[in-house]
């Protein structure tokens, strides 16, 4: 596709992932807190942004990190091409942040954490590209993905142009041994350049969600698992729970 200037569309990729725990006692909560804290500070979600950013090929103009007491926290990095330097410097590749959101108080027992992860770039690259790293770097047991491209770029007779490549779905950005694992919903507008992916783990190891010192006898168990499936289905799904 031959444009005139710079091609200026927006693309904007916002994933959310959700791991999930059975933690009924105060010493398996906090257990689950450390090891939360631990792979998933800001410092490590950093990490794997700049490994997203080296995928869109863009360069990490400046980083903010910031933990949060006593769990959570945040990472955007703001990105650009850099051509020449000082005032040459043009920004086209906008940013990408990174925030978790635990929810470590559910009285039921049945923790959860949540990292949001908001990716925005203009030019030819497209952000679907980093799908499979970021699937590598997190357990999750549900995702959600939109995809939206925005605004307007021109052709080379001055006609606009509102999409510059080809999607179905999202799902075809993901390497289907990852897909496999899961049931998948897909929503799409492709009139309005509007895509989103739902997905819940389908092969669900049970004994992963409960801690190795647990107390738990095997009826509570399956009973716990009951809950946690009610919950991750009322997620998936968006029913709101009683």
């Amino acid at each position: 596709m031959q444009l005139i200037g710079f091609n200026n569309l927006k693309k904007a990729l916002n994933f959310s992932f959700y791991d999930f725990v059975i933690a009924p006692s105060e010493r398996e909560k906090l257990s689950y807190v450390e090891y939360i804290n631990t792979h998933y500070s800001a410092q490590k979600i950093s990490e794997l942004l700049k490994k997203i950013v080296g995928i869109i090929e863009a360069e990490v103009l400046s980083i903010s990190l910031q933990n949060y007491e006593p769990y959570g926290a945040s990472s955007m990095l703001l990105l650009g091409d850099i051509k020449g330097s000082g005032v040459n410097m043009h920004l086209d590749k906008s940013h990408i942040t990174a925030h978790t959101y635990p929810d470590f108080e559910n009285k039921n027992g049945i923790l959860s954490f949540r990292v949001d992860i908001e990716l925005s770039t203009c030019g030819e690259i497209t952000p679907l590209s980093s799908l499979n790293t970021i699937f590598d770097f997190f357990d999750t047991d549900i995702v959600t993905i939109d995809y939206s491209v925005r605004g307007f770029t021109r052709n080379a007779k001055g006609e606009h142009i509102y999409m510059d490549h080809d999607i179905n779905s999202i799902s075809e950005f993901i390497d289907t041994n990852i897909l496999k694992s899961y049931k998948t919903k897909d929503l799409i507008l492709q009139n309005d350049n509007i895509w989103q992916l739902k997905l819940l783990r389908t092969d669900m190891l049970e004994d992963e969600y409960f801690s190795p010192q647990t107390e738990l006898n095997e009826k509570e168990k399956r009973e716990y698992i009951s809950t946690l499936n009610a919950e991750m289905l009322s997620i998936f799904n968006g029913w709101r729970t009683l």
